[in-house]
């Protein structure tokens, strides 16, 4: 009987050991800050930014997408079903920070106002969407944390190098002043359930789907 109750029981730790977890990052956000920045050391801000860049939503979804589209066609529904479901969970994990950013309204490290939280509306005006008031949690980063989890959850190997450009991806939102570490901690407690909740619910469906397609195209053969 107590069985059904571990994965709550387990999410609750989680999300309590994840929020002392943000709460001390919050404490150190700007020496962390300080000592991450790289905007003024241009090698460093270059490779910053293309691992910033390669953490955007498109990125993975582009690329995922093909290869996904690749194991079909080389009649591999396994492989490319693994691949779709890494794909949509780091999507789904990024839409869920973006939603929370949005609502949370947290002043970005180089915002032109003081630093805090003001949710929507700020000075008599709207801030939905405002990319200054954008910080927490931080989108790139849960992408490539999203991504990560799922890679390990499906193939150690791929998790592994996944896990390698989560960190990259963290480190350069950081490194570039556009999150602080309390952001991309947030981010990292917000994704890894997800994608844990994600393969319960989307991988045997996402499984049936590229089978019964594989099989569809048998036929058709």
């Amino acid at each position: 009987m107590a069985c059904p109750k571990r994965p709550l029981f387990f999410t609750f730790v989680w999300l309590l050991a994840g929020g002392f977890a943000i709460a001390l990052a919050w404490r150190v956000d700007g020496p962390v800050d300080t000592a991450l920045d790289v905007t003024h050391n241009p090698s460093l801000h270059l490779f910053a930014w293309w691992c910033s860049k390669l953490a955007e939503g498109w990125v993975p979804a582009v690329a995922g997408i093909s290869f996904a589209i690749l194991f079909v066609l080389l009649r591999k529904p396994g492989i490319a079903a693994k691949i779709f479901f890494i794909v949509l969970t780091c999507e789904l994990t990024g839409l869920a920070a973006l939603i929370l950013r949005t609502m949370i309204g947290r002043a970005r490290p180089l915002a032109n106002v003081p630093q805090g939280i003001y949710g929507v509306w700020y000075h008599g005006h709207w801030i939905i969407g405002k990319y200054e008031f954008g910080s927490f949690p931080s989108g790139h980063s849960a992408t490539a944390v999203g991504l990560a989890a799922a890679a390990w959850m499906v193939h150690k190997g791929w998790g592994v190098v996944a896990t390698f450009y989560a960190l990259l991806a963290m480190w350069s939102r950081i490194a570039l002043q556009c999150h602080h570490l309390s952001d991309v901690i947030a981010s990292t407690v917000l994704s890894i359930p997800l994608a844990i909740m994600s393969k319960k619910l989307l991988l045997p469906l996402i499984e049936s789907q590229f089978r019964n397609l594989d099989r569809t195209w048998q036929i058709e053969i």
